[in-house]
């Protein structure tokens, strides 16, 4: 008899059995089940099985949260259920049969933005570290940087740049290859685009506000003309552009006889991609882009950015229970490419943290219940490292009021974040590594809403729950 035979055997019952189960993958700690039929699922009795930590739904996803040994619960359950195992993609795309419209277009965001983020957090490190070396006024009495007075400093910096422009200024090629990549269409085609939206040939997206309108470069047509300008950074223009590169290319490949398909298709598609996304939206979404990023900088910049900053910090951890919280990506990316760094990103970090901190509280409260450490330490941990479903669904909504009090906290931090201006280079690893993404000049007081969001989620989570009589068993 397996080790999970038991527990196997009772959570096909209470997940509704095998007909309920569309689909089932796992990750490093979790089940993901796609359920026919969410309702069915028996929450309470999961829970109070023994090698179950928690359960929660998300993007459609029914996660069930079993540890460090979820692969060898998965092969037993497998095993008896008889359910085949399916990869995490194809969960993910029968998951979406459970989400409502807005989720399934913040799914759509976010899954096009994961492959990006490791080259996006190594653009933001390189960049802080250039700041660090090139900006901070350090050495000859505050009058020169490392780069002033060391010539291979000087010559880091530079090789530096090669890799910081390549990840920020032709993001666009990422974005229209990760689009055309979830979409199962022709990837070098969404590359070819995106570098037809950053060509040097094109005038740089940085070069456009200081450049009179009569010296733009334009295409004559004869009849009309269109500007040639570029749209490095831009992430709106990518997006608009590869979906319509998606579309164009599964139109023509349905109409065209299969024979030609090799020629017709990619000509048609490419040709007619490139022109409409600098004829029309191009400029289209720079605008609504710029527009969206102007009034969330005015938001964080305004006399009310302390009302801001405490909504944002204290909303935020509901919104990453919605899926909305994918969308500060695109807004984050936005924000560096108009004003060159960041004040949103620093928040989520703060955010994660919080709730990481509630977790240690809860933690503490209980903290002779070894079973209860067996899912607080791994998710403290995780969250610390920017990773917080573990954290907010295996604990802090489950007891509650762990989670208001991390929200809190992350509102508190987020208040003196933006109230001294701090910035972020970039999007980077969420939690205590964010600091380093932070601008040079925003560290101390970051350091200092690091100890805000520990301090005070970890202070109320502890007085609230000794005032609720939960106690030290």
């Amino acid at each position: 008899m397996g080790k999970f035979e038991k527990d196997s055997q009772a959570l096909l019952e209470l997940v509704g059995g095998k007909e309920n189960i569309a689909a089932l993958s796992h990750c490093m700690t979790r089940l993901r089940f796609a359920l026919v039929d969410p309702k069915k699922a028996n929450v309470a009795g999961i829970e109070k099985l023994s090698s179950v930590k928690g359960c929660f739904t998300q993007s459609g996803q029914f996660q069930v949260i079993i540890g460090n040994e979820v692969s060898q619960f998965y092969n037993e359950f497998t095993a008896y259920s008889g359910v085949d195992g399916s990869s995490k993609e194809s969960v993910k795309e029968v998951s979406k049969n459970n989400q409502t419209s807005l989720q399934r277009i913040m799914t759509n965001i976010a899954e096009i933005f994961a492959p990006l983020i490791p080259a996006i957090i190594t653009g933001g490190l390189i960049l802080g570290f250039r700041n660090i070396i090139g900006e901070l006024l350090l050495f000859n009495n505050g009058t020169q940087t490392l780069t002033d007075i060391s010539q291979f400093w000087a010559g880091i910096n530079s090789f530096l740049w090669l890799i910081g422009e390549a990840i920020f200024h032709f993001l666009p090629v990422g974005i229209t290859w990760s689009i055309t990549k979830k979409m199962n269409t022709s990837q070098i085609l969404g590359i070819v685009l995106g570098i037809t939206l950053v060509s040097p040939q094109l005038l740089n997206a940085y070069a456009v506000a200081g450049t009179p309108v009569g010296e733009i470069p334009v295409w004559d047509f004869g009849f009309a003309q269109v500007q040639m300008i570029g749209y490095q950074a831009q992430v709106l223009p990518a997006i608009l552009a590869g979906f319509t590169l998606v579309y164009l290319e599964r139109f023509f490949r349905k109409i065209c006889p299969s024979v030609i398909s090799m020629i017709v298709v990619p000509f048609c598609s490419l040709i007619l991609s490139v022109v409409i996304a600098h004829m029309v939206l191009g400029p289209i979404g720079w605008a609504i882009g710029s527009f969206i990023s102007g009034v969330v900088y005015a938001g964080l910049n305004s006399s009310f950015k302390v009302v801001f900053a405490a909504l944002f910090g204290f909303l935020y951890s509901p919104l990453v229970i919605t899926g909305l919280h994918h969308m500060s990506n695109a807004i984050d990316l936005q924000l560096i490419a108009d004003f060159g760094g960041t004040s949103l990103w620093p928040m989520i970090a703060l955010s994660n943290i919080a709730q990481g901190s509630a977790v240690l509280g809860y933690m503490f409260l209980k903290r002779k219940d070894q079973a209860l450490k067996e899912i607080t330490v791994p998710a403290a941990i995780s969250c610390y490292l920017g990773v917080t479903e573990p954290a907010m669904f295996g604990v802090n909504l489950k007891y509650v009021f762990p989670f208001f009090c991390a929200m809190v906290g992350s509102g508190i931090a987020a208040v003196v974040s933006v109230g001294f201006g701090v910035m972020a280079n970039s999007i980077g690893v969420g939690g205590l590594p964010g600091i380093l993404s932070i601008q040079p000049q925003s560290m101390p007081i970051f350091a200092l809403c690091m100890l805000i969001a520990i301090v005070v989620p970890f202070t109320l989570t502890y007085m609230v729950g000794k005032r609720k009589g939960i106690c030290n068993e």
